[in-house]
C-alpha cells in the first residue's frame, strides 16, 4: 500500500469517527438535574436533610439503579445503540414495557447529571420501537425475552413511555435525531385509540382488551393505571379534551371504591370490575382484589396529581390513604406490611420499599405529616432491593426531593 493510499484511509477513518461523534452528540438539557420544583400549596418535602443531601441521595440511587438494571442490548439496523431496563439479578434477561417507561422518565429527569442521558434515552425509545405490540404497533410489546418479542401491550408501560417522550421534548427539543414531540403524540393517540374505553373513558388493561368483552373489558381497569397527572399532561400536550374526562371518570371510580369498600383505609384493589374489587384469580392471583403489588403504586400516582396540579379530588383521596397508614404503622415505616386487604388486614408480614415509598409521596400532600414523611424518606433513600422496588423508589425519590417536573409547564 502506498503512503498516499494509507493517508487517504486514515483521513477517511477520522471522517467516519467524526460522523459517529456527531451522531452521538448530546444536546444541552433545558432543565438539568437538580430542578428543585415548587409543588402545590400546602404540600411538603422532607426537611430533616438539606437540599444538597437530598440531591446527592438521588444521584447515588441513580448510579446504583443504572449499574444494576440498565443494559445495552446491541444496536438497531442503523447501528444505533439500544437500551433496555432489565429485571436485574432476579431475571436479567427479562424486560417489560413498564420498566422501559420507568427508565425513560428517570433518564430524562437525570439529564444534566448523567452526560449520557440523551444517548441512553434514545436507546430506550428505539428498543421499544424494535419490540412493538403485536396488536397496535405504535405501542410496546409488554414483555421481552431474547427471541420472544411479539406480545400485546400493557397500559402502564405505554403511559410512562409517552410521558418520557414529553419530558425529552422539553429537555432536548425535537429537532435532533428523534422528533420527541411527534413520537409522544403518536403514542398518546395509540393509548387513546387502543387502551382507553370508548364509553367508560377508563384505562383498559392493554390493547388486547375488547371494550365490550366478557371478562376483561373497558370497565375492568387496573387501579395503578389511574394516572391523573399523566392524563392532564396529555390534555395539555395534545389539546384533546377527552383526557379531562379520563381524569374525572377515573376519580369517580376511586371515590366509589373508597366509599363502599375501603371507607377507613382508602386503599384500592389491584383490579376493579364495574367499580367493585376484582375476585381472587381475576388476572394475576389470589390478591387481585387487594391492595397488593399493582395497587401499591396508587398513593404515588394520586399524590403526583396533587403536587403538580393541586387537584382537590386527588388530595382528599390520597390523604385518606396516608392518614390511615400512618396510624396502622404507629408512625414507624418499618411496620408497613407488604400488601393489605381493603379493610387494612395485612397480607405480607415483611418490609419492602415498594409499599413504603409511594406512601412517602402521599404524605407530601398533608402538611401535618412532616415527621411521618421524614421517617419514610429515611427508611427508603438508601434501601436497595430489585428492579421493581428500586425503580419505584427512585421515581419516588425524584418526587420527594423536588426533582420531578411537568413537561407541559
Amino acid at each position: 500500500m502506498s503512503k498516499i493510499s494509507h493517508s487517504m484511509l486514515c483521513l477517511a477513518g477520522v471522517f467516519v469517527t467524526c460522523l459517529l461523534c456527531l451522531t452521538q452528540a448530546q444536546a444541552a438539557p433545558s432543565r438539568p438535574f437538580p430542578q428543585h420544583v415548587i409543588y402545590a400549596a400546602e404540600t411538603i418535602k422532607p426537611n430533616h436533610r438539606t437540599q444538597t443531601q437530598l440531591d446527592n441521595d438521588v444521584r447515588a440511587f441513580y448510579q446504583h439503579w443504572k449499574a444494576s438494571y440498565l443494559v445495552q442490548q446491541g444496536v438497531n439496523g442503523a447501528g444505533q445503540p439500544l437500551y433496555r431496563v432489565s429485571f436485574g439479578s432476579s431475571n436479567p434477561g427479562r424486560t417489560v414495557s413498564e420498566g422501559q417507561g420507568y427508565g425513560m422518565v428517570i433518564v430524562a429527569l437525570m439529564a444534566g447529571y448523567d452526560p449520557d442521558a440523551q444517548t441512553i434515552f434514545n436507546g430506550l425509545w428505539r428498543f421499544s420501537r424494535e419490540n412493538p405490540s403485536s396488536i397496535d404497533s405504535r405501542l410496546m410489546d409488554w414483555e421481552w425475552y431474547a427471541g420472544d418479542n411479539r406480545d400485546d401491550s400493557a397500559f402502564d408501560g405505554d403511559a410512562d413511555i409517552a410521558y418520557g417522550l414529553m419530558l425529552a421534548h422539553k429537555q432536548w427539543g425535537s429537532n435532533g435525531q428523534i422528533n420527541y414531540a411527534s413520537a409522544a403524540k403518536q403514542v398518546i393517540t395509540a393509548i387513546l385509540q387502543s387502551t382507553i374505553g370508548p364509553d367508560s373513558r377508563l384505562p383498559m388493561l392493554g390493547d388486547w382488551t375488547e371494550p365490550n368483552g366478557g371478562q376483561y373489558n373497558q370497565y375492568t381497569p387496573r387501579s395503578s393505571d389511574f394516572m391523573p397527572s399523566h392524563f392532564r399532561a396529555y390534555r395539555r400536550f395534545t389539546a384533546n379534551p377527552v383526557w379531562s374526562l379520563v381524569v374525572s371518570n377515573s376519580q369517580a371510580v376511586i371515590n366509589d371504591i373508597q366509599a363502599n369498600y375501603s371507607p377507613t383505609t382508602g386503599l384500592l384493589p389491584d383490579f376493579i370490575v364495574m367499580s367493585h374489587p376484582a375476585q381472587a384469580g381475576f388476572l394475576e392471583g389470589q390478591h387481585d382484589g387487594h391492595f397488593y403489588y399493582n395497587a401499591g403504586r396508587t398513593p404515588w400516582r394520586l399524590g403526583m396529581d396533587v403536587l403538580l396540579y393541586n387537584s382537590a379530588v386527588s388530595r382528599t383521596q390520597v390523604r385518606k390513604m396516608s392518614k390511615w397508614i400512618r396510624g396502622a404503622a404507629q408512625g414507624n415505616p418499618l411496620n408497613i406490611k407488604a400488601g393489605y386487604q381493603l379493610d387494612g388486614t395485612p397480607i405480607g408480614n415483611y418490609f419492602t420499599s415498594f409499599f413504603v415509598t409511594p406512601f412517602g409521596v402521599a404524605a407530601m400532600c398533608d402538611a401535618t405529616q412532616q415527621a411521618w414523611l421524614n421517617a419514610i424518606y429515611s427508611k427508603v433513600y438508601n434501601d436497595h432491593e430489585d428492579y421493581y422496588e428500586d425503580s419505584v423508589t427512585l421515581l419516588g425519590l425524584l418526587v420527594m426531593t423536588g426533582n420531578y417536573w411537568d413537561p407541559t409547564k
